[in-house]
């Protein structure tokens, strides 16, 4: 990176022309000086003065790069590299590439363990603007009308002091990135505070500030301003250098040739080497009962198994454990802003990736958030905290877009209905990411929040296409309105509540936690089903998500739940030895005891759902992950996969419920969506637990059971009749008759295979019944189906409060209680808009600018100044009518038409 520099630092003239790279030239026919050399040339530059390797008085630039003057040995290859690149023009360098350069030089576990990720410069200005740019830009707007309005008065002096005033205020905002990285977020907002700064320059100059007043020795945005925290050294190093670059850069565009002050770089120390999160005493190494260290496998390296043939677990490769010792919560500096883009590590994954001394201590100090949260949900906690008190201004993040799930979603919830409430201003809920090369495997969100409740701007990616620069170009919509914690605008679905009707019925599949488990039907005869008595039990076909939805591998799974390890030994010999060879070598290894000492179980068989299932000829299942969200039955022999999710009930009624447009849009809304295709995820405790289902007649309900066994036999038909056909194919046809699109040659074959006419029209016969069993109108838009479920939810929770339970399956869930029937008329649930206070009318006069900018926000309406002055306490309407002349002159607003004084925003 000195290198780098120093490169940059000879092509913008802070060093003479052509001298290192004449001193480079000089030095690849005698490589063994290069490092005495250039450690001599560092030395200088740090200090100032005299070169004896340049022969040239060099400047002091200090700033903390080179105190470490040293150099590396090259050889002559390695000489011509450095010379061919000193031979590029580096004064236009895009600061960011240095990041990039980093990211390349780790390798896959480094990168995810530090969350360093190249970020597309278009997706950094897209959070950066909301965050920073766009408030400071705002306050901008209302000290340039005010300094207007003094002007056109006559009182220069204090137009001037208001645009200085300004002019201070931009030079000592602080932004924070608690997760920096190579400085990406904090580089561009740096670059978008100097334009305006730019504007506050020729603005003072434009009211008579004389330009001594305004040379380079005066308050300027500099990187002291740009504050960051990184785990990674060599990230942090990077960092500082990213920012005075893009600042000497700023500097040379706008000032020529001049030379900045010296010392050339300052070491400010706004970049720190450090864990954002936690800070401890000391670490120590656990040690067991015989004082032996703790150790685990790493986690990645793996052998042949003798036996198998297959790769398993190194049980040589170790990593010793070691405890944090009283860890507290890391000191963050006070700053107006934070953005950034911390790691992307799912919670399942912490102790993997981080080790479990450290998740337990992050745990433990941080008692308030779950155990599941991601990573990334610890910095947005922490932020959050600090716009609550008051310490920052505004926050804004980018995550993945895992953020409206649950979690996630219960953290930003208690924000927003915290004591000091905060709101979303920005959120973009689904985004497409990059990794530098095109469109990786992730999808993002973006939220920013500011203290107070208020509307926000919700945008929605509605196109994507590759650039070929290595990012993805997104097309958009933008919707005003209240934020909820889901990153939705509408019905406040993340309020509803788990309902006690819907206990006990709902569970994902079993988690096998070991390939091993799984057979193929004649690997099952060769372990003895067929002829060794009770295996049946034990060995069963075994569907996942793509298995239902998909074409079936047709795989079976030892389910040996219930059976100890001698009774496995003693009945089945040959089951036990293949889970023996083929899962025990893993198991061995895992962190989990459960799943150490039971190695012969699946990891989570789902004893505690169970029970719902014993009786049962049949239950309902769906993919967790689906491109379409349908539900069907499977036979009780099936054992179901973790990416399935199960509904204890033979009933055709509830299969009906669950599968009519009302529970979809509900689960659309409620639910989450994941992977590059952005398929929608069914979440349990979001989707299924609160979801009130319609309390009907006799009759009703059993139409509902008609129609929705007739869509199962017809699903189940049409795919043995086609082997080939798939449930996702089916749908797909389903999808296109009902949305009225014309269907292609694929997929009028497909139609032909599915009878997908036939079956779209079973569906919208289940649509108007099960509607008619809620009593709502069959024609109702998606927004006021989402408004009734939220509203319905609400009175059914207030009825178990009460004690009034509508059990979906009363016979198992509560035996001895009595049934509760009724219908519910929950009305047209019209909302009522909030009454709204009158203000104060502020005293300064860019505050009375910025009131009058959300005022006229707000209205729905052109508004005339008497009726924006009647929203203030003691606000007089020819001031206001002044105010909104000179916004309407500066284009902050409109006004109707030249000879009407109504505006509008």
């Amino acid at each position: 990176m000195r290198c780098l520099f120093t490169m940059f630092a000879e092509d913008v003239g802070l060093l003479p022309l052509e001298s290192f790279t004449g001193l480079l030239r000089e030095l690849r026919h005698k490589p063994d000086k290069f490092r005495p050399m250039a450690a001599d040339l560092w030395r200088t530059m740090d200090k100032g003065g005299f070169s004896p390797a340049l022969a040239e008085d060099l400047l002091h630039f200090n700033g903390g790069l080179f105190h470490n003057a040293d150099a590396l040995a090259l050889t002559q290859p390695q000489i011509d590299l450095l010379l061919e690149a000193a031979r590029a023009d580096w004064r236009d360098v895009e600061p960011a590439i240095f990041g990039t350069l980093l990211e390349n030089a780790l390798d896959a576990d480094e990168r995810h363990r530090f969350g360093l990720h190249y970020t597309p410069r278009a997706y950094v200005e897209r959070l950066v603007f909301p965050t920073v740019i766009e408030p400071l830009r705002a306050d901008w707007d209302n000290v340039k009308a005010a300094a207007l309005l003094l002007a056109d008065s006559g009182r220069h002096t204090e137009a001037l002091m208001e645009v200085q005033a300004f002019h201070h205020k931009l030079c000592t905002v602080t932004v924070l990135d608690p997760a920096c990285g190579s400085a990406n977020f904090l580089y561009v907002a740096m670059e978008h505070m100097k334009r305006l700064e730019g504007e506050v320059l020729e603005m003072r100059a434009s009211l008579g500030e004389r330009q001594d007043r305004l040379d380079i020795r005066g308050e300027t945005v500099d990187p002291h301003q740009f504050l960051g925290l990184e785990k990674n050294p060599r990230a942090a190093v990077i960092a500082e250098l990213v920012l005075w670059i893009g600042y000497l850069q700023w500097h040379f565009r706008t000032r020529g040739k001049t030379l900045p002050a010296q010392p050339v770089l300052r070491n400010f120390a706004n970049i720190r080497h450090c864990d954002a999160l936690l800070t401890w005493e000391r670490q120590e190494l656990q040690r067991d009962a015989q004082q032996r260290p703790v150790t685990h496998w790493d986690g990645k390296t793996l052998k042949v198994h003798p036996v198998t043939g297959e790769r398993v677990p190194d049980e040589t490769a170790r990593v010793e454990q070691y405890r944090y010792i009283q860890p507290k919560t890391a000191p963050w500096p006070k700053a107006d802003f934070i953005v950034g883009n911390p790691p992307f590590i799912a919670g399942k994954d912490l102790r993997t990736d981080l080790g479990d001394g450290y998740t337990e201590a992050l745990w433990a100090t941080y008692k308030d958030l779950p155990a599941s949260a991601d990573y990334v949900m610890y910095w947005w906690h922490r932020a959050a905290q600090a716009v609550a008190s008051g310490r920052t201004r505004r926050f804004g993040f980018i995550t993945t877009n895992s953020l409206n799930q649950v979690f996630s979603r219960r953290i930003v919830q208690a924000h927003l209905e915290g004591k000091t409430p905060l709101s979303l201003v920005y959120a973009v809920p689904d985004h497409p990411w990059a990794d530098g090369s095109g469109a990786a495997a992730v999808r993002i969100a973006m939220t920013v929040a500011e203290r107070g409740q208020g509307m926000g701007r919700l945008v929605e990616v509605v196109g994507e296409r590759p650039t070929g620069q290595g990012d993805v170009a997104v097309d958009t919509r933008q919707t005003i309105g209240v934020i909820m914690a889901d990153l939705r605008i509408g019905a406040n679905v993340a309020s509803a509540k788990s309902l006690r009707a819907n206990d006990a019925l709902c569970s994902p599949g079993v988690k096998l936690h070991g390939a091993g488990f799984m057979v193929t039907p004649e690997e099952a005869r060769q372990l003895g089903l067929g002829y060794i008595p009770g295996l049946e039990k034990h060995i069963r076909s075994y569907l996942n998500g793509r298995d239902l939805t998909g074409k079936a591998r047709g795989l079976m799974a030892i389910d040996l739940l219930g059976l100890s390890e001698t009774d496995v030994l003693d009945r089945y010999s040959a089951v036990y030895q293949r889970i023996h060879d083929r899962v025990k070598p893993e198991r061995d290894q895992n962190n989990r005891a459960s799943y150490r000492d039971n190695w012969w179980i699946a990891g989570e068989p789902r004893k505690e759902f169970r029970p719902a299932l014993k009786g049962l000829a049949r239950y309902i299942s769906t993919a967790e992950t689906a491109k379409h969200r349908l539900f069907v039955f499977l036979d009780q022999s099936i054992l179901p996969d973790n990416k399935l999710l199960n509904i204890a009930s033979d009933d055709a009624f509830t299969l009906g419920v669950l599968s009519s447009h009302i529970h979809i849009v509900w689960a659309l809304a409620a639910g989450g969506h994941l992977g590059q295709g952005n398929d929608p995820v069914y979440v349990k405790t979001r989707c299924f637990d609160p979801f009130p289902f319609p309390d009907c007649d006799h009759t009703t309900r059993q139409r509902i059971r008609d129609i929705a066994e007739r869509i199962d036999r017809h699903r189940w038909r049409q795919k043995a009749l086609h082997p080939e056909l798939t449930l996702t194919a089916m749908y797909n046809v389903v999808e296109a008759i009902r949305a009225g699109r014309p269907l292609d040659d694929a997929l009028r074959a497909l139609n032909e295979q599915a009878l997908g006419s036939t079956l779209a029209d079973l569906h919208d016969q289940l649509d108007r019944v099960v509607a008619a069993a809620y009593g709502w109108p069959r024609d109702l838009d998606d927004e006021a189906i989402l408004e009734r479920v939220v509203a319905l939810n609400r009175r059914r929770a207030a009825e178990e409060e009460a004690g009034h339970v509508r059990w979906l399956r009363p016979e198992y869930q509560a035996p001895d209680s009595v049934a509760v029937q009724g219908n519910l008329d929950i009305g047209d649930m019209v909302p009522l808009a909030a009454a709204t206070a009158r203000r104060p009318w502020p005293k300064m006069l860019p505050d009375q600018v910025g009131v009058l900018r959300w005022a006229l926000a707000s209205q729905t309406q052109p508004a005339q100044p008497e009726d924006l002055a009647r929203l203030f306490t003691r606000a007089k309407r020819d001031r206001v009518a002044e105010v909104l002349q000179v916004m309407a002159d500066l284009g902050q607003i409109r006004r109707v038409a030249p000879d009407q004084a109504r505006y509008f925003f």
